[in-house]
Formats: C-alpha cells, structure tokens, sequence
C-alpha cells in the first residue's frame, strides 16, 4: 500500500510541474504578444521621426506565430480549447470511452505534428533557409518556437490522456462562459 501512496503522490508532483510549466507557456505567449505591441509602437514612432528599420514587419508575424503555438499547451490546461461538451454529454454511459478515444486520436496527431514541425527546423537549418524579407533571418529561428509549441501541446495532451487513464478524470479546467 505504501507504494501505491508513494506512486500517486509521485504522478501528483509531476501533473503539478506540468501544470506550472503549461502556465509558463501561456506566459512566453503573453509575452511575445507585448514584442507585438512593442515593436509595433516602435514602427509608427519610427515614421514620425523618419526612422523605418526595415524587417520589423516580418518580426511581427514571427512574434505572432510564436505566441499562437506556445499558447496551445496552456490552453488546453485551461480548457479553452474548442471541446465538443455537447456531443459528449450525449454519450451517456459511453462518455469515457469517447474521451478516452478523442485522447488517444489526440495524442497521436499532436506526436505527428511535432515530428514534422522538427523535421522542418532540421531541414531549414541544413538548407540554410533564410526568410524572403529584408531581415534575411535564418528560418530555423522562428520555426523552433512553433515546434516547441507543438511540442508543449503534445506533452500536454499525453499527460491529460494518462491522467484520464489513471485517475478517470483529464483535469482539465473548466472554461469561462463569459469574457
């Protein structure tokens, strides 16, 4: 029995790292989302005093790719996700067998794409892919923030799914209904 304890506190420590480490991705999500406004503002102050550094606009839309992925795994976490809760409810007694069944399908994909979303880092720094704009940033640079989003997101949907699986309950939060 000792065990048993020692094990589940174990899986409660890990879920509870995991959890803070899903909230830290929603943080460098903000965080590029404020590189957004700053770099922004720093463009249309730019323009009054005649200074247009040219790239800016390319770094913007990497900022924006990098606060949309590494956004995914705090997401879902928070369950902010789009859920089919209707659908679900309508499952009756085979509710857990659709959850378990959308976990699994889930899991697989996002292993899937962060295989890709490697792959394509690997390609692009082997190539020596540079961006078509003026900033000529090598694309493995921008690239590894969507794959390690993706990443996030794989990690977080193994560890709801396991969670699931272990516990019968996914733990992930309730979303607000409202704004």
């Amino acid at each position: 029995m000792a065990l048993a304890q020692q094990s589940h506190s174990a899986m409660k420590t890990i879920w509870s790292r995991l959890d803070r480490l899903y909230l830290y991705c929603g943080y460098m999500a903000a965080f590029c989302m404020v590189c957004i406004f700053a770099v922004t503002l720093l463009q249309i102050a730019g323009r009054f005093v005649g200074f247009n550094p040219h790239g800016l606009t390319d770094y913007v839309g990497y900022f924006m790719g990098a606060s949309a992925f590494l956004a995914l795994a705090h997401a879902l976490n928070r369950g902010a996700h789009v859920r089919i809760e209707l659908f679900l409810s309508m499952m009756g007694r085979f509710r857990k067998v659709a959850e378990w069944f959308s976990f699994a399908a889930t899991s697989v994909i996002a292993i899937w794409l962060t295989y890709y979303a490697w792959s394509l880092v690997y390609w692009s720094y082997n190539l020596g892919d540079i961006s078509q704009g003026l900033d000529a940033t090598p694309m493995w640079i921008p690239q590894s923030s969507m794959a390690v989003g993706i990443t996030l997101l794989a990690i977080a949907v193994v560890d709801h799914a396991l969670r699931l699986v272990l516990t019968g309950n996914h733990g992930i939060g309730k979303a607000p209904d409202e704004l």
